[in-house]
C-alpha cells in the first residue's frame, strides 16, 4: 500500500527470542524489530504517525492498551507474552 508507515516495536529484553505455543512459532527477529532504543512514551507516541503497527511485549502492549490504541480483547498471548497489531484504514 502506497503511503503506509509500518512500525514494529518490542520490549528490548525480547529482541532475538523465539516464542512457541502449540503450532505458533513467533520469531522476534532483530531484522524486523531492532531499531532505536527509546522510552516507552516515545515508542507509543510513534503510533500516531504509523498506519500499521506490530508490537510484542508486556510493557509496550500494556502502554498501548492504556493509551487506547488497542482493545484488551485484541491482544494475543504467546507463551504469556502479549502481541498486538494496529491497522489504520
Amino acid at each position: 500500500m502506497e503511503g503506509c508507515v509500518l512500525l514494529a516495536m518490542c520490549d528490548a529484553d525480547l529482541l532475538g527470542k523465539t516464542l512457541k505455543q502449540g503450532k505458533i512459532v513467533f520469531h522476534i527477529r532483530e531484522e524486523f524489530y531492532k531499531g532505536s532504543l527509546m522510552r516507552l512514551e516515545e515508542a507509543v507516541g510513534l503510533i500516531r504517525q504509523s498506519t500499521i503497527v506490530n508490537m510484542v511485549g508486556k510493557r509496550i502492549v500494556r502502554k498501548a492498551v492504556e493509551e487506547g490504541w488497542i482493545h484488551p480483547d485484541a491482544v494475543l498471548e504467546i507463551e504469556g507474552v502479549p502481541h498486538a497489531q494496529v491497522v489504520k484504514v
